[in-house]
């Protein structure tokens, strides 16, 4: 059984560096003291320090104390010693740090892509060809087949799942609206035009499979395209030939498809006028379904299809970011009624940015409209929002590591979390003028890339130590050695929901409740909804 770095490794530093402004902090096991900044290249020390007092970090279950070396900005390849022998990975100091990894974090949905061949001159060593390119049986229509190649696989298996879907996307033409300047630069992929950004072109690639995923009939959307079983852990996707299926239409995936095509065709409007307008039309006839089918039952999978159910009891936050979305782009009056009958319901957070919990794409869509719209609920929302943004600042502050995720927080996919907060600070500061979540955004980059109590980079060919081994079916299939790079691993999962976790991690605290096999896919699997805030928040740093 593959097993690499499981157990907690010595003084946690971000392995990819540190920007030379930027905010600088080593994590060091014990009660703490002197510390030193050493040049890597010819051991001198550059750098003295104290550490901050230490404290218990329940999450990590360490006694941790802090060193702050952000004073330090020159150039070069350092490493922190203490006076007791303990050392960190090396990492540098430098004005560029990050354009590889975010360039890499991007391409990886290249990587996802379904129902093309991964060619060598883009893919590299991880080539492979076509799959999945067979109509797709609709579930209790058996007669009926559906012709729904493309689009990405969801994570480590090959299902493809709007709802999942939808969350990237948005995370991405978010980034790409953000910070137009992080994607001049080509990946490239096979479209690469010097015309649409890259990160378009690949968006692309999701949403018209998402357009062949509504039904032609009613305009819902079809859950999910997934085959009955998981396929073992080392099948390659060309492989996988077992029969397609559709999964009834849900009200989730229809409101998160109205939401995204809503967004898209305002994106790329400047790009392919003719695409947004098909996406537009796509929205409303989405939109048209959902106002017919107001009190629609959640979704759970048929009885006998055991992949990803992507389950959700109710729909009021999709509805809730598709009106905003709808209003943002057309300006009708319809959608801005909707939001805010809407935005008055309590059924659902108004700042959540997870595959179950849209609301906060719908507050960010309406907050960021140039829209007339209602002062006073535009006013409710972004208090709301800068209080979130305040109450996750306040646990970043109490955290041995400097995130924001309390010990229960530590739950399957964890990392997107960790990812998510980081957005909302982001977005928060930026919508209120404000730099005050800067620091706490940094901590969390730091954190993904090395400074947690497990010392890992959890993005796949990116560090000193990277995860090695995720629970991705083409990397354990493909015969090469190295995972393909650039996925963002779910990290730790205190819940021990697959076999080797329990086995291995009872009694662990809950962010060192982490394997890097493949066998723990609850702690160790990727996903493109892992990836996709990953992108927006390096997105700040390029």
């Amino acid at each position: 059984m593959k097993m690499k770095h499981e157990q907690p490794i010595g003084i946690a530093v971000n392995q990819l560096g540190y920007r030379s402004q930027d905010t600088k902090i080593a994590v060091i096991p014990g009660q703490g003291g002197r510390y030193h900044l050493v040049d890597d290249q010819n051991g001198e020390t550059v750098w003295h320090g104290s550490t901050s007092p230490a404290i218990v970090d329940a999450a990590s279950g360490q006694t941790v104390s802090r060193g702050d070396f952000t004073g330090y900005e020159a150039p070069g390849t350092y490493r922190i010693e203490t006076e007791d022998g303990q050392t960190s990975a090396p990492f540098v100091i430098a004005e560029s740090v990050y354009e590889d990894a975010h360039r890499a974090l991007l391409k990886a949905f290249y990587y996802f892509r379904c129902g093309m061949a991964l060619d060598e001159l883009h893919a590299g060593p991880w080539k492979h060809e076509a799959c999945h390119l067979a109509p797709a049986i609709v579930y209790g229509e058996e007669s009926r087949q559906v012709d729904a190649w493309g689009g990405w696989h969801d994570a480590g298996d090959y299902g493809k799942y709007v709802v999942p879907g939808a969350k990237a996307v948005a995370d991405l033409l978010l980034a790409f609206e953000l910070y137009p300047e992080a994607f001049a630069q080509p990946l490239p992929l096979p479209e690469s035009d010097g015309a649409m950004p890259d990160v378009l072109h690949e968006c692309r690639y999701e949403l018209e499979w998402m357009q062949r995923m509504q039904d032609e009939e009613s305009g819902g959307l079809f859950h999910k395209l997934t085959t009955l079983q998981f396929p073992g852990g080392d099948v390659m996707p060309e492989a996988d030939t077992a029969a397609l299926y559709l999964s009834p239409i849900s009200a989730t995936a229809t409101g998160c498809y109205a939401a995204i095509m809503a967004m898209s065709a305002r994106i790329y409007a400047p790009y392919d006028e003719p695409f947004a307008a098909s996406c537009l039309k796509a929205a409303e006839r989405a939109w048209a379904w959902l106002a017919e089918h107001p009190d629609m039952p959640g979704f759970r999978n048929p009885a006998d299809i055991a992949t990803g159910e992507y389950g959700d009891g109710q729909d009021a936050d999709e509805r809730y970011w598709a009106a905003a979305e709808l209003y943002r782009t057309t300006g009708e009056r319809r959608y801005h009624e909707a939001f805010q009958a809407l935005a008055k319901q309590n059924a659902f957070g108004k700042y959540e940015l997870g595959w179950a919990d849209m609301g906060g794409y719908g507050t960010f869509a309406y907050l960021m409209s140039e829209r007339e719209e209602d002062p006073e609920l535009a006013e409710v929302l972004m208090r709301g929002l800068i209080q979130r943004a305040d109450e996750l600042a306040a646990v970043s502050e109490r955290d041995g590591y400097g995130i924001s995720l309390h010990p229960d927080q530590y739950i399957w996919g964890s990392n997107m979390l960790v990812l998510n907060h980081a957005m909302l600070l982001l977005i928060a500061g930026r919508l209120s003028g404000t730099e005050d979540y800067e620091s706490h955004v940094h901590e969390h980059v730091h954190y993904l890339f090395g400074a947690n109590v497990m010392g890992m980079s959890y993005v796949t060919g990116y560090g000193a130590k990277p995860i090695l081994y995720p629970h991705h079916r083409p990397s354990e299939g493909d015969g090469v050695k190295e995972p393909v790079p650039g996925l963002v691993s779910g990290g730790p999962n205190k819940g021990l929901q697959d076999d080797y976790a329990l086995k291995h991690l009872a009694g662990k605290a809950p962010a060192a409740s982490f394997a890097d096999v493949m066998e723990s896919y609850s702690t160790n699997e990727v996903t493109i909804y892992w990836n996709s805030p990953a992108v927006l928040v390096l997105s700040h740093f390029v």
